[in-house]
């Protein structure tokens, strides 16, 4: 998107003066922002920003505190760099091309991405950032901004302690569920879920071995937090069943006489 921002320490007015002027002006910049680098931790960091002078001020910026910055301008050349991994912080624009901002965030805390995330966007209503955030970002900052209060965030992200990244991959027996493809395969064999059905496997799979009751399953995977008084639970988890147990010899997906469902393996 456009740049919206301050994209300058001297508000965005053309600097005027003599050329000697203009020297000590840039080289105090330059000194100033090498005093900061000496007191902030070196980081990688992934920018994805479509307008090509907001990511560029951003990222020299970034390099000049001596961080290593990686730039890219579109949301799905932005989720395969995000998704190799290697990034200490990622600052993400909400309207992307190709994968808008919020997909990506959310695909990657799908497949258990713990990266720290920074929106950084001219969205900026209450909505916009609670939107955000739920969607798994952990800051975020409005178009306009200060440099340096995009600085002090991003190193205050970097000061958090990383969980360790999920597997990408959840497995019972020969079944295996590949978070990143969204492929469930058994003994080899491509097995096709509807959506309903993937989140109710993934769901047992990530508590392989303890029973998930009907309650339970009706919150994770339907987010309901009351029973609708259907039988919605039993009939998904006997089509789940049809797929991933009855063409094959061993049975995974348990019933625990009233209890509820347990997959093993």
């Amino acid at each position: 998107m456009n740049l919206v921002c301050d994209c300058s320490q001297d508000g965005g007015r053309r600097l005027q003066g003599s050329p000697r002027a203009l020297y000590k002006t840039v080289r105090h910049r330059r000194d100033a922002a090498r005093r900061r680098a000496r007191y902030i931790e070196r980081m990688k960091i992934l920018v994805i920003e479509d307008d090509a002078t907001t990511g560029t001020y951003i990222a020299r910026g970034l390099r000049e505190e001596g961080h290593v910055v990686d730039l890219v301008s579109d949301g799905r050349e932005g989720l395969v760099a995000a998704t190799a991994g290697g990034h200490d912080v990622l600052i993400v624009d909400r309207m992307l091309p190709q994968v808008d901002g919020l997909t990506l965030v959310k695909t990657l805390r799908g497949t258990g991405n713990t990266t720290p995330v920074l929106f950084l966007t001219a969205m900026g209503s209450v909505e916009d950032r609670i939107g955000g955030l739920n969607a798994g970002a952990d800051d975020y900052l409005v178009k306009p901004f200060a440099f340096g209060e995009l600085s002090a965030r991003v190193a205050a992200l970097g000061r958090r302690p990383q969980a360790v990244e999920q597997e990408t991959t959840l497995q019972a027996g020969d079944l295996t569920l590949d978070l990143l493809t969204r492929r469930v395969t058994r003994e080899g064999q491509l097995i096709d879920l509807l959506p309903r059905e993937f989140a109710l496997l993934e769901f047992l799979l990530r508590r392989k071995g303890r029973v998930q009751t009907r309650t339970m399953l009706l919150e994770g995977v339907w987010d309901l937090s009351f029973d609708p008084m259907t039988n919605v639970v039993e009939t998904h988890v006997s089509r789940l069943r049809a797929k991933v147990d009855k063409p094959f010899a061993t049975e995974l997906i348990k019933t625990v006489r009233g209890a509820g469902y347990r997959i093993d393996g």
